[in-house]
C-alpha cells in the first residue's frame, strides 16, 4: 500500500490542552478516506497541522513524501478546505478563484482556464461572473469546493464539506465529491457517519486526541450493528435481560421509557436477519411488547459508540 499521507507520532498540545496525543496513521493513495470524532477529537487541529497551519509539539506529518514543514514544495498538488471556508460576497466568483489560482503559481491566463475548468467541474460555470453574495447556500457550498480542485490537487482535505446544507444538497455534494475523487486522494472530516460510510472506503476514528481505529470501511462495519427500537408501553426488566442473554446482543441502551438502542454484535454480516428475528419474537411473543417503528442504524455508527461511548439519535452520531 502506497501512502499519500502519513502520520507519525504526532502530538500537538495547547497549553494543558493536549489536542493530539501520538497519532500515527497512514492514508492509502487514492483513497477516499474519512476522519471521525465526536466534537473535541482533534480533527481539526490534525487537518490544520497537515495544511501547514498550525505546527506540531512533537512528531510530523508527511504528504506525498514531503514534510509539511516544507509545504511550499506541495503548491499545486495539494489543498485544503476549512470547514469555514467563505468567498467575498461582492466580488465575482471567478475573480476570486483565479486569485487562488495565482497563489498556487499559475499565470493569470492559466488560472483563468483553471477556474473555469473547476466551475465546470461542479456544474456551475454559469456563475463565474456573478457575486457571491448572490448565490444561494448550496450553490457556494459547491463553489467552495472548486478553491479545493483548482488545478490538479493530488491529496485534498475537506473539512466538514456538507456541514449546515438541508439533506438533498448535501447528497449532491456527496456526489460531487465521489465524482470529482479521479485518482485523487481525499480526506473527508465529518460527523455525519451515514455519509462516511456510504462515500468512504477507508476510516479513522479519533477520540479525546487519541487514534481509536484505522481501517478499510468493510473491517469497520462487518460486525457490529444498531437498531433503534420504539414500543406502544414501557420496556420491562424482563424483556431487557432477556435481550441480553441473546448471543448477538452486546448492549441495551434504554433512551426512554418506550425506547431503546440495541447493539449488535455479529458473528457476521449474514446474521442480521436471523439476530432481527429472535429480537422481534422476545419482545412481542414472549412479552407481549408491540413495536411502534424499528429503524436499522448504519455499521460505523456501532462501530464509532463503541468506541467513543456516544449516543445514537437513529440519524448520525456526533
Amino acid at each position: 500500500m502506497t501512502a499519500a499521507v502519513s502520520v507519525h507520532h504526532l502530538t500537538k498540545r495547547f497549553s494543558r490542552v493536549t489536542a493530539l496525543a501520538d497519532v500515527t496513521f497512514e492514508i492509502p493513495a487514492g483513497s477516499l478516506f474519512g476522519l471521525l470524532g465526536p466534537n473535541g477529537a482533534g480533527k481539526t487541529t490534525l487537518f490544520s497541522v497537515a495544511a501547514g497551519f498550525l505546527r506540531p509539539t512533537e512528531g510530523s506529518v508527511e504528504v506525498l513524501g514531503v514534510d509539511v514543514a516544507e509545504i511550499s514544495q506541495l503548491r499545486g498538488r495539494f489543498s485544503m478546505l476549512p470547514q469555514d471556508a467563505a468567498f467575498q460576497g461582492g466580488i465575482p466568483v471567478l475573480e476570486q478563484l483565479v486569485m487562488f489560482g495565482r497563489l498556487n503559481g499559475y499565470s493569470k491566463e492559466e488560472a483563468t482556464r483553471r477556474s473555469h475548468d473547476a466551475l465546470a467541474l461542479v456544474g456551475l460555470d454559469e456563475v463565474a461572473k456573478k457575486s457571491a453574495r448572490t448565490l444561494s447556500h448550496g450553490m457556494m457550498k459547491r463553489v467552495v469546493l472548486c478553491q479545493a480542485f483548482l488545478g490538479e490537487p493530488e491529496v485534498i482535505l475537506l473539512d466538514e464539506p456538507t456541514s449546515g446544507l438541508d439533506p438533498e444538497t448535501a447528497r449532491q455534494v456527496r456526489d460531487l465529491i465521489h465524482g470529482l475523487r479521479r485518482d485523487r486522494t481525499i480526506v473527508v472530516s465529518s460527523h455525519n457517519l451515514r455519509e462516511i460510510q456510504e462515500i468512504c472506503d477507508h476510516a479513522a476514528i479519533l477520540d479525546e486526541g487519541r487514534l481509536e481505529v484505522v481501517a478499510s470501511m468493510a473491517e469497520l462495519t462487518s460486525a457490529s450493528f444498531l437498531l433503534r427500537i420504539q414500543l406502544t408501553r414501557p420496556l420491562t426488566e424482563a424483556a431487557e435481560q432477556a435481550l441480553l442473554a441473546d448471543p448477538e446482543v452486546k448492549r441495551v441502551e434504554r433512551t426512554s421509557e418506550t425506547e431503546l438502542n440495541l447493539e449488535l454484535s455479529l458473528a457476521s454480516p449474514d446474521g442480521k436477519e436471523g439476530a432481527l428475528e429472535r429480537i422481534q419474537r422476545i419482545l412481542l411473543v414472549d412479552h407481549g411488547l408491540v413495536l411502534r417503528s424499528l429503524h436499522e442504524g448504519a455499521s460505523l455508527e456501532a462501530r464509532f459508540l463503541e468506541i467513543t461511548g456516544g449516543t445514537y439519535d437513529g440519524a448520525s452520531a456526533t
